[in-house]
């Protein structure tokens, strides 16, 4: 999943919260639930994800004001949502915070028979997002990608194309692993053989020694700064995702990715309608125009994640449409997995092994 904002999720749970209207930024320290009124939507989103000038766009057609706040994973999402501060009208999140969302009864059903670009959105997605959405009643896919391994093709030695690479040893000192906690046990999980949705602790237990052993070789855990990282030539080896590891690429050729054989996290990000939205028919809007093909293309064009929407992907050059880091082969994609929520026991669980980790 996308997020770009260049802070370590243990800083960011300290910031002060940070709301933008239509593309200016307002920070507060305690945001003020005055300032929606019956024009007003409020967004969650992750960092960089949207083309901001569709934002005052939206205004300028609708006269709705979108309130634009950022976050940096899933976890914080749930966090900030379910802290009750703001009340979200629509957060755009992971496949499996949605679903999390939704078995709690925190997401408000969607009429995409409303909408009047709905039928922009490739059928293929709302399969996808089935996994997560049976019946494709709460989510409306916006991005989707991989996870995989971006390297220096100049630095490696040899053909990278297994998980194996992150924990052999050979490369200390020059890997970047994914300060995430469903994203890092992917990667051990995967090598090994297990679902990257496995519940079984005795699986789990042994992602966990195989990230102990791993984290010595580690240069630094990262959410967001892995392009950057490895554009400047800070490490050899990153678990990154599929749309920066693209712009990574056009940065610095020798930067190369990787799907390991061994499959990987299929992911989707949607977008939901939250049970305290206030203003479903503006809400409801905003997802409709995001759906039109000129903003899908501008979004895209902002992010370079592969898109849900058809209208676009046919107005894209060959050479894009084409391209594996944008989108990938069919193989690879049958090979992934969509990440789907885990019960809260096996939650809790991995949340006590990620602090383990962390303080290894």
């Amino acid at each position: 999943m996308k997020r770009i904002i260049s802070l370590s999720l243990t800083l960011i749970l300290g910031l002060s919260l940070v709301l933008t209207s239509c593309g200016s930024a307002e920070k507060a320290a305690s945001p003020d639930k005055s300032a929606k009124d019956n024009n007003t939507i409020i967004v969650l989103n992750y960092g960089e994800y949207i083309d901001r000038s569709v934002l005052d766009d939206f205004y300028d057609e609708t006269g709705i004001k979108v309130l634009y706040e950022e976050a940096t994973t899933p976890e914080e999402m749930y966090a900030k949502y379910m802290g009750g501060a703001i009340d979200y009208d629509l957060i755009c999140t992971s496949d499996y915070m949605a679903e999390k969302l939704k078995n709690e009864g925190e997401l408000l059903e969607m009429d995409f028979d409303s909408f009047e670009y709905f039928d922009n959105i490739d059928e293929r997605y709302m399969e996808m997002a089935a996994a997560f959405d049976p019946e494709n009643k709460y989510c409306l896919p916006y991005f989707w990608g991989t996870v995989g391994i971006l390297y220096d093709s100049e630095r490696v030695h040899g053909e990278i194309d297994s998980w194996e690479v992150l924990f052999n040893g050979e490369y200390s000192g020059e890997i970047i692993m994914q300060n995430s906690i469903r994203d890092a046990y992917m990667c051990a999980l995967k090598y090994l053989g297990y679902s990257l949705n496995t519940t079984d602790r005795d699986e789990l237990l042994e992602a966990q020694q195989l990230l102990l052993d791993q984290k010595k070789d580690v240069e630094a855990y990262f959410v967001d700064e892995v392009r950057e990282e490895m554009v400047a030539g800070n490490a050899t080896l990153a678990v990154i995702y599929s749309g920066e590891a693209y712009l990574a690429n056009e940065y610095a050729p020798n930067l190369e990715y990787v799907v390991p054989k061994e499959g990987s996290n299929l992911w989707i990000d949607v977008w939901c309608m939250t049970k305290r939205c206030s203003q479903p028919d503006n809400a409801r809007k905003f997802l409709d125009f995001l759906c039109r093909e000129d903003i899908a293309m501008r979004n895209f064009e902002e992010i370079y994640y592969p898109t849900v929407n058809r209208a676009i992907y046919d107005e894209l050059d060959e050479e894009v449409r084409e391209d594996e880091m944008i989108f990938p082969k069919d193989e690879v994609v049958n090979n992934s997995e969509v990440s789907t929520t885990l019960d809260d026991d096996t939650i809790e669980f991995l949340g006590n092994l990620w602090k383990e980790l962390k303080v290894y």
